[in-house]
């Protein structure tokens, strides 16, 4: 498969894409920084953050693309939602309100501090994040789905501005 943007041979068009950390755990000098372990991350003992997933259907694909995202949590529900981590029917809490923490550089306005609902999903599962229904680009993605032709879009943005 070709890269429909510089011609270039892509093996395979990845459907997922993550960051290893919160955009604001590269912003505090590297003493202030506390745990960042798995899918969780604490800042300074006041700063709560949690790993999720926002997934964008493929239209005309039973395929998802997914963004593999961070979220500020309040000190209650990242400390519930810690609670939780093995409790089998956990998938029936309410979600819980956050701030989306990603820099997901490829959409043309910040996608940090939207506004999201954070879905917990079944054991071994990350949380679903639900992004509030606004017209900024990735809520409209959420929301409507994007192309096969706009995930190679995704692909070449990522490969290419590394």
């Amino acid at each position: 498969m070709k890269c429909p943007h510089c011609n270039n041979e892509l093996s395979e068009v990845p459907l997922c894409y993550g960051i290893e950390a919160p955009y604001y755990f590269y912003t505090v000098p590297e003493e202030k920084r506390t745990e960042l372990i798995r899918d969780f991350c604490v800042i300074d003992e006041q700063h709560f953050f949690i790993r999720g997933h926002i997934e964008i259907p493929i239209i005309d694909s039973k395929e998802k693309f997914i963004w593999s995202v961070w979220v500020s949590l309040s000190e209650e529900n990242f400390l519930k939602s810690n609670e939780l981590l093995h409790v089998e029917g956990r998938e029936n809490e309410k979600p819980y309100f956050g701030w989306l923490s990603t820099e997901l550089s490829i959409y043309p306005i910040t996608t940090l501090s939207l506004k999201t609902m954070v879905h917990t999903q079944e054991v071994g599962a990350v949380p679903l994040i639900e992004l509030e229904q606004t017209n900024h680009p990735l809520a409209v993605e959420q929301r409507e789905g994007i192309t096969m032709g706009r995930v190679k879009e995704i692909a070449h943005l990522i490969n290419h501005s590394q």
